[in-house]
């Protein structure tokens, strides 16, 4: 099976701008279910300098800057993908301990870990709906993931909003209601609150539909002792496997947004973006 994958973005700008140096991310993550058979990136405004870079999370940017006042600037990422198959639980947890909940990681994962455990404040009653899981699950640790995100999939209602940074997680969990990026950001903030290493997760996720209508899409990965980073869905109340095609992970869902960068200019802009996935056989 293949993917096919573009992304389309348009920024268009009231008054002539200059575009001050922008990091894009749109090419997917190399991971174990698929292999990358051509990618394209295209720019209507030529830039003086594109460099393709790995960022300090191992995602791939790449990074431009550019001469002259432009009045839009419109960007293609265009991936084709051949996906293979996937078992996202062949794995052993090791060392034994991690099997429950809570745990120490090992000595030497701190420092690697060590951004994906800062917590926010999150309220006792988000607390307490984590903790009450994790008590009807024995204090499993894969049972608990798992529970967790179905449970997050069964209780809130997903909203689509295009636009805007993730809400903190207590509004989410008082409102019932959210965004992926919304129910991500408190699924990971929850987490981290018990003491596991969690991550925002970026890209795009295939939809077997008639009429699909794809947005970017963002999703959770724990990591585990003998496991490693294993994704979960609370959107759609899934573990991730192969119809999920990460672009960026970060700590902080900030270091994950498509296009960084800004303009100087006195206008305002309007963006645009249109995305198509296709399976082609």
């Amino acid at each position: 099976m293949h993917l096919r994958i573009v992304h389309e973005t348009e920024y268009a700008f009231t008054e002539p701008v200059f575009l001050e140096p922008h990091y894009l991310r749109f090419k997917p993550k190399s991971m174990p279910f698929f292999g990358m058979e051509s990618y394209e990136l295209n720019l209507s405004v030529l830039p003086s300098g594109i460099s393709e870079q790995e960022d300090a999370e191992g995602n791939t940017i790449h990074f431009c800057w550019f001469d002259g006042m432009h009045n839009n600037i419109h960007i293609k990422s265009e991936a084709l993908l051949k996906i293979t198959p996937f078992k996202p639980f062949n794995f052993l947890v090791h060392p034994a301990n991690c099997n429950l909940i809570p745990f120490r990681y090992p000595q030497q994962l701190f420092p690697l870990l060590q951004n994906n455990l800062t917590v926010a404040k999150i309220s006792d009653s988000l607390l307490d709906y984590g903790q009450e899981i994790l008590k009807n699950v024995g204090s499993s640790t894969i049972s608990f993931l798992l529970k967790l995100t179905i449970r997050i999939h069964e209780d809130f209602n997903l909203e689509i909003r295009e636009f805007g940074v993730p809400l903190h997680p207590n509004i989410t969990f008082e409102g019932k209601t959210g965004s992926c990026r919304d129910l991500s950001w408190m699924h990971i903030q929850l987490l981290r609150n018990l003491g596991l290493a969690a991550r925002f997760v970026s890209g795009y996720y295939y939809v077997d539909a008639e009429d699909p209508q794809y947005e970017l899409h963002a999703w959770v990965e724990v990591f585990i002792p003998g496991a490693g980073w294993i994704g979960f869905d609370p959107s759609n109340g899934i573990a991730t496997a192969n119809m999920h095609i990460p672009v960026g992970s970060s700590c902080h869902y900030e270091n994950t947004m498509p296009v960084s960068g800004s303009v100087r200019g006195d206008a305002r802009a309007l963006l645009k973006t249109d995305l198509k996935i296709e399976m082609i056989n």
